[in-house]
């Protein structure tokens, strides 16, 4: 059974926390529930032109109708998305609370799971993992980063963590800090996985929603 790191949120409101969790067969997936969620996140899709020699005109092809559309759109190739989260990992409501491990451990524990996210390892038992990574004699597999699900509302975002940094704002007397700001680049697994395909159409379908009510409210003149 997972067991996620405590959220630390000991009001009496329900909230709906951010999830980055481990995609794989072995047991026991790393798993982060934020424990405030973060105040941004910085979202970057881009397209990118390329023309053939003697092709390129400035910005784009010549097209004269919808006709010619595929035509002027050749050369043009859709990056991957990445995006970027700064999350706060405070362990002083859970230390005030009594909490024992957040006393003794403080955001230890979080700042481990993000950097094991990004640790390349074997699909193999728990106990395994870390030993087969690092051995030479792993035979035919080779260690990979981890696939990891980004669970934001109703997106969930197949994603490899590209980098992670942190800054560590407060430590305890044991220097392990209990108080951290940690920036996390993400870039989405743009393939033919289930997660991306719900969230490209859960997107198209929000799209299509929106159109007759922004419509009528366009038209209107209103701004």
């Amino acid at each position: 059974m997972d067991t996620p790191v405590a959220s630390g949120n000991h009001s009496h409101l329900k909230v709906t926390r951010g999830v980055l969790k481990e995609y794989t067969n072995g047991d026991n997936p790393l798993e982060l529930h934020f424990e405030f969620n973060p105040t941004t996140i910085t979202r970057s899709r881009a397209i990118e032109i390329t023309f053939g020699e003697g092709q390129e005109t400035v910005g784009g092809r010549d097209f004269s109708g919808t006709s010619e559309i595929a035509r002027v759109a050749q050369g043009a190739t859709v990056k991957a998305e990445s995006f970027s989260v700064k999350i706060l990992l405070d362990a002083t409501d859970r230390m005030n609370a009594g909490d024992e491990d957040a006393q003794t451990k403080g955001v230890q524990p979080e700042l481990d799971i993000l950097y094991s996210m990004v640790e390349p390892k074997l699909q193999a038992a728990d106990g395994a993992t870390t030993l087969a990574a690092l051995s030479p004699d792993a035979g035919d597999s080779q260690p990979y980063p981890s696939v990891l699900l980004f669970t934001w509302g109703q997106q969930v975002l197949p994603v490899f963590m590209t980098q992670i940094q942190f800054d560590v704002k407060d430590y305890l007397p044991s220097l392990l800090p209990y108080r951290a700001e940690a920036t996390l680049t993400l870039q989405v697994i743009q393939s033919r996985n289930d997660f991306y395909t719900q969230e490209i159409q859960r997107m198209f379908s929000s799209a299509q929603q929106a159109l007759g009510s922004l419509n009528g409210f366009q038209n209107t003149g209103d701004i």
